[in-house]
């Protein structure tokens, strides 16, 4: 059984189609990557599975159990995580306070259980050093890092991540990358939109292309990136396909 289905999903705004019929499904432990043009439906489309956005039609499975009618907090209470493409977090808290927050009312923990799942979190995102400093104080790059740790301490089975590269340099995304496997091998679930297409093919297990609203192609990276629909609406035609066992994020 998929730990996350879509299933004929639907959604519009006004006479804007964001998401026409998109069925996907997500095994428990799958690194999932998603590209798409601008105004594609990707974040919507995370809006859809986390509960933010609300579908007019379909629905939503978490393992094996439709949500359709739960909101995002009580979905992050089953197991879905998400961060923002624009880090959320609370200025005049320290890194710490941020991550602690979230574990105890995004994970419903409380004491002991709460400070453990923090400091957890804050070590997987390789934040301890900056714990105790003011998160209005973070470059780009711990700030994603904070996004991350957020996420994380809700204690996600399946976590979505929203353009988590975009804006930092070749190792800033090379040392993110690695956060994110290694977040996959404890047999976390991962859908990441990323427009840092060589990320994703650095790591994932599969690439899904959107545009139009629906699904252009789902499959394995390198065979997704060279179909000539995915070229014709989002990659471009000379566009140069990351070689096979390319390890260097751009």
């Amino acid at each position: 059984m998929a730990l996350l289905q879509l299933d004929a999903v639907g959604k519009r705004f006004g006479q804007v189609v964001v998401a026409e019929n998109v069925s996907l499904t997500v095994e428990a432990g799958a690194l999932v990557g998603v590209v798409g043009p601008n105004g594609a439906g990707k974040t919507t489309l995370f809006g859809i599975v986390s509960g933010d956005v609300r579908p007019d039609k379909g629905r939503v499975l978490f393992d094996g159990r439709v949500v359709n009618r739960l909101g995002a907090a009580a979905r992050c209470r089953l197991g879905i995580g998400r961060t923002y493409q624009v880090p959320r977090p609370f200025g005049g808290m320290t890194v710490y306070e941020n991550v602690l927050l979230a574990a105890q009312h995004g994970a419903g923990l409380r004491g002991r259980d709460s400070l453990d799942r923090a400091a957890d979190a804050l070590e997987r995102a390789q934040l301890v050093a900056v714990a105790n400093r003011p998160a209005e104080t973070l470059g780009l790059l711990q700030r994603k890092r904070l996004e991350m740790a957020r996420a994380l301490a809700t204690r996600p089975r399946l976590l979505l991540l929203d353009e988590v590269a975009g804006g930092l340099t070749d190792p800033e995304v090379a040392e993110l990358t690695g956060i994110v496997q290694s977040v996959q091998a404890e047999g976390v679930a991962i859908v990441w939109i990323e427009h840092v297409v060589r990320a994703l093919v650095a790591c994932v297990d599969r690439l899904v292309c959107l545009a139009g609203g629906g699904i252009v192609a789902d499959g394995e990276a390198h065979a997704v990136l060279a179909d000539p629909a995915v070229r014709e609406v989002y990659l471009g035609a000379d566009i140069e396909t990351p070689t096979v066992g390319s390890e260097a994020p751009a």
